[in-house]
């Protein structure tokens, strides 16, 4: 991330409603490019925090910085750097889905020919272009949610934030939503995304702040929460032959912990085990093991919000 302009930076943000302090103490930095995700249940705060970092919510105490900007309700310019997202649709259903991109984009001060060629490329990207010229009051819960996140796109903003884009849509417009979201960065945007769904975090996110009770547990990479925590992945070799002569031979590897032989096969806790994988059957095939299938089980990010907050994601 150094190697990177940071788009935004968010500092000790605070805030409350009445006696129930939502957000406490949140601070948390994205680059140009990078995928910054917020998981957490229902009620964590995370949509208290992307109101404040949009600056439609004044914060207590704290700051955000938006391109080096500082950013407040009363902000303009830095503004302009930020596309959103809401949980809310925000779309009006008695026009097409072009005639939607074209009212929001005009809001933008966009306008000609530059806002038409913008509103194609929005409605390709979201895979809305055979159906640009239908009413969206007549578009699935998936297809509304996707003229959403076009919406935020329109601008081409530095900053995109996404809350919660996937609730309530089926599966197949789920996916289409996260094929979406995947390629986001790519074009050099930063995006914020709040989800309470682990595979969408472990899909999309180049790092993850685990939030609960509006207090940000621990960040990282999905791989760098794991080891935070301590786990390994877990690897069963499926294998005949001398199984005991195996597990002696993957004494040496300082990765390979608590091998054994186990209901016909080898089992041991690998740290990077994707890293390592090639090496561990290189050693017991030279014991005289016959490997026949391979499987890995990797500790995810619902393992991590286990660990540090004592219950699961989805209570």
């Amino acid at each position: 991330m150094e190697s990177r302009a940071l788009i935004v930076e968010c500092r000790d943000l605070t805030k409350s409603f009445g006696d129930n302090q939502a957000v406490k103490g949140v601070g948390f930095q994205i680059a140009q490019g990078e995928t910054y995700g917020l998981l957490g249940p229902n009620g964590a705060g995370k949509t208290t925090t992307i109101s404040m970092v949009t600056g439609l919510l004044e914060s207590d105490s704290g700051e955000v910085l938006v391109g080096g900007q500082p950013l407040t309700t009363r902000s303009v310019d830095a503004k302009r750097e930020i596309g959103l997202v809401p949980q809310d649709l925000a779309i009006y259903p008695d026009l097409t889905g072009r005639e939607n991109l074209i009212f929001f984009g005009k809001l933008y001060d966009m306008s000609g020919a530059d806002l038409k060629r913008r509103a194609d490329e929005v409605l390709e990207i979201i895979g809305l272009t055979d159906r640009a010229n239908d009413q969206t009051g007549e578009y699935s819960g998936g297809m509304k949610r996707r003229l959403n996140i076009g919406i935020g796109l329109l601008h081409k903003p530095r900053l995109l934030l996404l809350d919660e884009p996937t609730v309530g849509v089926d599966p197949q417009s789920r996916n289409a939503i996260l094929e979406s979201v995947e390629h986001l960065s790519d074009e050099g945007m930063a995006v914020l995304y709040t989800t309470h769904y682990m595979e969408e975090a472990e899909r999309l996110c180049d790092r993850v702040g685990i939030i609960d009770l509006g207090l940000i547990k621990a960040e990282g990479t999905r791989r760098e929460l794991i080891q935070m925590i301590g786990q390994r992945d877990r690897v069963r070799l499926q294998a005949t032959g001398p199984l005991e002569a195996g597990v002696a031979a993957l004494a040496p590897l300082p990765v390979a912990k608590e091998a054994g032989v186990r209901e016909g096969g080898i089992e041991m806790l690998v740290d990077d085990a994707g890293n390592w994988i090639a090496e561990i059957l290189g050693k017991v095939s030279g014991a005289g093991v016959s490997v026949t299938s391979v499987d890995i089980d990797e500790p995810n990010l619902e393992s991590v919000f286990l660990h540090l907050t004592g219950r699961a994601l989805r209570d």
